[in-house]
């Protein structure tokens, strides 16, 4: 029989435990070691690691933040068919979810307590719903290399960018009759069914540049921002209009991932260097003024960079830095490294799992 000593001791070691898996945490994929390291954004220090599964490239975390999902890409043409999923309280590896005829899993997005996903090879967006564990809705892109998605809140709207078509995707949902509306007073035969409205799904497809990848959303919901890695460009998009108004040259090659800071006045943008040798430039972030669309800060962050995040209810951004093994911590008011995590093996993709 355990001591009161014995007995206090361990209520309070499960309770220590629960306080810390139930603060908010950084997750950091790493590529090199196929692992998923968990991260204590306050002191910059790994909590722990846990297997990512083969070839992990993006990562996302639930609404509670108690799983992390983990794309499998393995490049186009992969035959690779799953999503790795990890207990973050338990601080483990589950049993990752089957995607079947989809391959080459790369973009996340968790929405509406549903995981949003891209298949690159099979040109499709899928959604995965953990309460049912079953993929209940797959919309073909019609692209090539469809990669990297966001999804508003509501569910009723998505944006993909499609690397070899150069292209994005604005991809709507409206309920309306497959075959068109009724007319007036019309009665279905005895014993049919009456027509009835069902949710269907348009698409504009809106060119940008060569390597359209990393984008992002302005805060106040009214332009996409997309970044070309082989062109060396930014693409503007009026979402109203839904048409690029603007190209503007960058002065980083490789572009990689694109993030706009909360105010909505300044947009970053990591590069990983030279598209076709991956040699990395001197500067591999860099940071524009989004009224002049003029770069006001360029950073060598010690090796070609990759994922990004900017932490929310916090005044820093996350930086992957891929060829540096490290992330780098910017301030986001004066475009400063602050700190960084390291020693982390090619670190690429960033999540955050908040705590209540």
């Amino acid at each position: 029989m355990l001591t009161l000593r014995a007995r206090l001791t361990a209520a309070f070691g499960l309770i220590l435990l629960a306080s810390t898996a139930a603060a908010d945490q950084l997750l950091v994929l790493e590529k090199d070691n196929l692992q998923l390291a968990i991260v204590d954004p306050a002191q910059l220090t790994v909590l722990a690691r846990v297997a990512s599964g083969p070839d992990p490239h993006e990562v996302v975390a639930s609404d509670d933040g108690k799983i992390a999902y983990i794309s499998n890409y393995g490049g186009e043409g992969s035959d690779l068919h799953i999503v790795s999923r990890v207990d973050l309280l338990a601080r483990k590896t589950l049993p990752p979810i089957d995607l079947g005829a989809l391959h080459s899993a790369h973009g996340l997005d968790f929405v509406g307590g549903k995981l949003y996903f891209t298949a690159e090879s099979s040109k499709v967006i899928g959604r995965y719903d953990p309460a049912t564990s079953r993929i209940d809705w797959v919309l073909g892109t019609g692209q090539d290399r469809t990669h990297m998605v966001k999804v508003v809140p509501s569910g009723e709207r998505l944006y993909t960018t499609n690397v070899r078509s150069g292209s994005v995707s604005i991809i709507e949902s409206t309920r309306g009759f497959p075959f068109g509306p009724p007319p007036p007073g019309f009665k279905p035969p005895p014993g049919a069914r009456p027509p009835r409205e069902i949710t269907m799904w348009n698409s504009t497809v809106i060119p940008a540049g060569r390597g359209a990848e990393g984008f992002d959303v302005s805060p106040d919901g009214k332009q996409l921002w997309a970044g070309n890695a082989q062109d060396a460009t930014v693409t503007v998009i009026d979402l109203v209009a839904k048409k690029a108004v603007e190209t503007f040259p960058i002065p980083v090659r490789g572009a990689n991932r694109l993030k706009f800071t909360p105010d909505g006045k300044h947009v970053l943008v990591s590069a990983l260097g030279n598209f076709a040798t991956r040699e990395p430039d001197h500067a591999n972030l860099i940071v524009i003024d989004t009224a002049t669309h003029k770069t006001v800060k360029t950073l060598d962050l010690g090796g070609g960079a990759a994922g990004m995040l900017i932490a929310p209810r916090a005044d820093v951004a996350y930086v992957a830095v891929s060829g540096g093994g490290k992330v780098a911590v910017v301030d986001l008011k004066n475009f400063e490294v602050r700190g960084q995590i390291a020693p982390l093996g090619q670190p690429d993709g960033l999540a955050w799992a908040s705590g209540p």
